[in-house]
């Protein structure tokens, strides 16, 4: 009978009675292959996210619009230094310019509306002459911004129209003669000498809080980057299990490149500016401000023609939390697209272009969910742009152009006087006609203004108050106007276009205006008009301590625990040695620094410590520490082993030299002989040699010095033996090993030569 496994029995016994059970067939099968325990435990992580502190992370970039006073302001004068403040230690990996050449140079704006080769120059600017004058060091120049192409073309591109004036361009600012005499003989300005006291309105700033900016870590709401970062980041890091680093863990371009890997980079700077508006939102709120201005640089390349995309759904939370906290402290959140977001040009790409900005602008505002006043009041500033050789046509376009916006975009949309091209008396009646609220930037209309209506100043454009305030109330929207003031050096209408870092007064706005301070000092400029007019909040802040900052959280390194020797202690000791040890510790706890609270940190501390005083930016980050190596003289200490062994030998080495530079006539250089020596030390002399050390050696000779009496004494005579003799004999090298059979030779001369 053949026995059946054991599996087999239990399954019988187990089944039904009656039932027929088929054989199993599973042990003629192949069995799987096992696999080793490495790979069962092997996982594949996903790439950590890279760092978005520009401290940090390379590819992090500051939004240049952001550090600017507005973003039509002076490009040197009105940006904050951050190389100034940063210490000079800011660095920047080079991208591959051999890939994308002309991504690196134009990725320098966030947005594809730098394609302005047809803006022309303002019609109050004259061609510079020879004769030129220069007046300030913050200068005016032309260039041509263009649009970036996408990779791989690398074609140059040349605009035969009229470049755009930047008057924020590097470079020396010049006049003529005749443009300087002009503006030297304008009539002066007439200003109000109404104060808008006591203040009930808000006072605001615009995108970045210098503050912030340089806390541990940063606080800032526009970060940006480069379109080639985009495209290098499609690749995958070289070890995905380890952070980005700018050297060591950089992306493989030997790899595949993904377009959505690209993609979650320059998302992941974008939703790390929308959650920075909360902490800048609550900051405001602890200092009085109440108003603050988003910066159009929150989302890189954003409205872009190729790289653009929608904020919806992958920042809608972050930007819903900001709105939220916006809403429950009452403040006012608005925008401002850039110079070249215009409805007036006649180019087609050009409008294109504004159109897309726009649409941009108008979703950033709509997914922070506002309360529906303050949704209101969140608007989107413009200018109407260049003039473009015929203001008529000009406005035409315009009127057509506003025509093909959405109604959101329509609701949100104000107009703003420039110091171009157009001003008060030409913007009004436009706005009027389209029913588009106008911004009233009193620094704009100081420069360009209609002479037949209205004088240069203050005083005059306040009879037009009633109708722009009127253009506000048909939208029931909380009017608001900018104030700036030029620089002081400013003579020329060019030249007064720049912005002072900080404004020393208050215009004549109605009391509950909301005003907005484009200075580029940023919120240290409305801190300046709190204290000089003690308007609300002036008593929230104070100076800050220079290069120091109590509300970071630094890593404090605690001291070396010094435990004393022990000796061989006596039993009394014990008590005294466990007593000292205990002291040591209690001095310790002394330097840890008390951790603080995520939401206080940068906050200023309970001193309220923010403010600094104008021109101190470097007060903003503190000192790193030089450490300078001193000589042991300096220190006055004495000198270790190592260093008296390497002073001997520079002092043995040093009169080695003395004696090779004896010359063959037995003369020393003077230089030679003015170096002191230094003195060696004097060996001990064995008894035994005690008496060959006393004996005088027998062929000692005297050295005469020849000079020049005895020259002439002696004429052409031969110099005698004596003369002959050398002073001293330079030291011979020790002679090499020779062997035994070698002839030895004899160089002593004999007396009968």
């Amino acid at each position: 009978m053949v026995k059946r496994k054991s599996s087999t029995l239990a399954q019988g016994a187990d089944s039904a009675p009656g039932l027929i059970h088929m054989p199993s067939f599973d042990h003629l099968l192949p069995h799987p292959a096992k696999r080793r325990a490495s790979q069962r435990k092997q996982t594949y992580p996903s790439p950590k996210p890279a760092s978005t502190n520009p401290d940090i992370n390379s590819e992090v970039l500051d939004g240049p619009e952001a550090l600017r006073a507005s973003p039509d302001a002076e490009e040197k004068d009105e940006t904050l230094d951050v190389d100034k403040i940063a210490g000079g230690t800011a660095t920047h990996i080079k991208d591959e310019e051999d890939t994308v050449p002309s991504l690196v140079t134009g990725g320098e704006s966030e947005s594809s509306l730098s394609d302005m080769s047809d803006v022309e120059p303002p019609s109050s600017k004259k061609p510079l002459t020879t004769k030129s004058i220069k007046v300030s060091e913050a200068p005016s120049d032309t260039r041509a911004i263009q649009k970036a192409p996408s990779i791989g073309q690398a074609k140059k591109v040349e605009s035969q129209e009229p470049q755009f004036l930047d008057p924020e361009a590097d470079g020396e600012e010049e006049a003529d003669e005749e443009e300087i005499q002009a503006a030297l003989s304008r009539p002066p300005p007439v200003h109000s000498d109404y104060l808008p006291l006591p203040w009930k309105g808000r006072l605001g700033y615009a995108c970045l809080c210098t503050y912030l900016r340089y806390s541990n870590p940063p606080v800032f709401s526009s970060r940006t980057c480069r379109i080639a970062s985009i495209l290098e980041n499609r690749h995958p890091l070289k070890n995905p299990d380890e952070p980005p680093h700018a050297t060591k863990n950089r992306p493989d371009r030997d790899q595949p490149a993904d377009i959505a890997r690209g993609q979650a980079f320059v998302e992941s700077l974008g939703v790390a500016n929308a959650k920075d508006i909360v902490k800048m939102l609550r900051w405001n709120d602890r200092y009085g401000i109440k108003f603050l201005r988003l910066s159009s640089e929150m989302f890189p390349f954003a409205s872009h023609e190729e790289y653009g995309y929608k904020l919806a759904p992958f920042a809608s939370e972050a930007l819903a939390e900001a709105g939220k906290v916006a809403g429950e402290l009452g403040h006012r959140l608005t925008t401002h697209p850039g110079q070249f977001t215009q409805l007036g040009s006649p180019r087609k790409s050009v409008i294109d272009n504004a159109l897309r900005d726009l649409e941009y602008h108008s979703e950033l505002l709509s997914l922070l969910e506002l309360p529906p006043q303050q949704d209101r009041d969140a608007v989107m500033i413009l200018h109407l742009g260049g003039v473009f050789g015929d203001k008529e046509a000009t406005l035409e376009r315009f009127r057509e152009n506003y025509k093909r916006l959405s109604p959101g975009i329509k609701k949100r949309l104000v107009l703003e006087n420039d110091d171009v091209s157009w001003s008060v008396h030409e913007l009004l009646p436009l706005c009027e006609e389209l029913n588009i609220p106008m911004v009233l930037d009193f620094h704009h209309n100081n420069i360009i203004f209609d002479a037949e209506h209205i004088r240069e100043g203050t005083k005059d454009i306040m009879d037009l108050y009633p109708r722009i305030l009127a253009t506000w109330k048909r939208k029931n929207i909380t009017p608001k106007m900018h104030y700036s003031e030029p620089t002081p050096a400013a003579i020329t209408g060019r030249q007064r276009r720049k912005h002072n870092p900080r404004v020393a007064t208050l215009p004549p706005c109605p009391p509950d205006m909301d005003l907005m301070i484009e200075a580029k000092d940023k919120e240290q400029a409305v801190f300046e008009l709190m204290r000089v007019f003690k308007l609300p909040g002036f008593d929230t802040f104070n100076d800050m301590l220079p290069h120091v900052r109590k509300d970071d959280n630094k890593p404090v390194k605690l001291p070396k625990k010094k435990t004393p020797k022990k000796k061989k202690a006596k039993k009394e000791d014990d008590d005294a040695l466990e007593a000292a040890e205990e002291a040591l510790d209690v001095e310790e706890e002394e330097f840890v620094q008390a951790v603080i609270p995520e939401e206080d940190i940068g906050m200023g501390g309970p001193e309220g410590r923010v403010y600094w005083p104008p021109g101190m930016e470097d007060w903003l980050r503190p000192v790193k520490k030089v450490v300078k190596k001193r000589e042991p003289a300096e220190r006055g200490k004495p000198l270790t082993p190592a260093q008296k062994r390497k002073a001997a030998a520079e002092a043995a080495e040093s009169a080695v030299k003395l004696e090779a530079d004896v010359n063959e006539d037995g003369e020393v250089d003077a230089a030679v002989m003015a170096t002191p020596t230094p003195a060696k030390k004097a060996k001990a002399t064995p008894k035994s040699n005690a008496k060959k050390a006393a004996a005088p050696k027998k062929n000692a000779r005297s050295v005469q010095t020849p000079s020049t009496s005895d020259d002439e004494a002696s004429g052409d005579a031969p110099p005698s033996e004596d003369e002959r003799a050398p002073a001293a004999k330079k030291p011979r090298a020790a002679p090499a090993r020779q062997s035994a059979r070698a002839k030895k030779v004899s160089y002593v001369e004999e007396d009968g030569e």
